[in-house]
């Protein structure tokens, strides 16, 4: 039976999870609206998931997702910064702060919800460029916001990371 911290841990993650799906949808009607992530929102939500994921590890004794939230956190941030750095028109501000927060929710779940969460973003945001540009509904100059797809993708290595990675990797490892 878990303890009264284990049940708390728990409870904090919960909570870390529905503040992200409350910004999920606000953030994505912003940037569909107006091709911003606002920092007004962004940056208060580094604090929001540090301070409940911080403080679940410390009452969990699970150390190890909080070292590898804050290495999610980097990770993504620093691919996202280096995506802007050699095509500063491709990637806008907003998304790289928005990916560091992204990191840290999926880094603490884990190694294969922050692999296939990156991917996924890539993955949907790029078929959705090619569908509207099949229909004639944009170029390939034409700006997409690629907010809703980062957030699409962390809700899939939310949801389903860790076990499509497990998936993935099977393909490979031991099989």
């Amino acid at each position: 039976m878990p303890d009264l911290s284990d049940t708390i841990a728990l409870a904090l993650v919960i909570l870390a999870l529905l503040y992200f799906a409350a910004i999920s949808v606000v953030l994505t009607l912003i940037d569909i609206r107006t091709h911003r992530l606002p920092n007004r929102i962004v940056l208060p939500s580094y604090v929001v998931a540090g301070v409940l994921l911080a403080t679940a590890a410390v009452l969990s004794g699970d150390l190890v997702a909080l070292l590898r939230a804050v290495i999610g956190m980097a990770a993504l941030y620093v691919f996202y910064f280096t995506l802007r750095l050699v095509r500063p028109s491709g990637m806008g501000g907003g998304d790289v702060k928005l990916a560091g927060l992204i990191g840290l929710y999926l880094g603490w779940i884990g190694w294969g919800a922050l692999a296939v969460g990156a991917f996924a973003a890539f993955l949907l945001g790029g078929l959705f460029g090619v569908v509207i540009m099949l229909a004639g509904r944009a170029g390939r100059k034409t700006a997409i916001p690629f907010g809703p797809w980062m957030i699409a993708g962390a809700w899939i290595g939310v949801f389903a990371g860790e076990a499509l990675g497990r998936w993935y990797t099977g393909l490979f490892v031991g099989a």
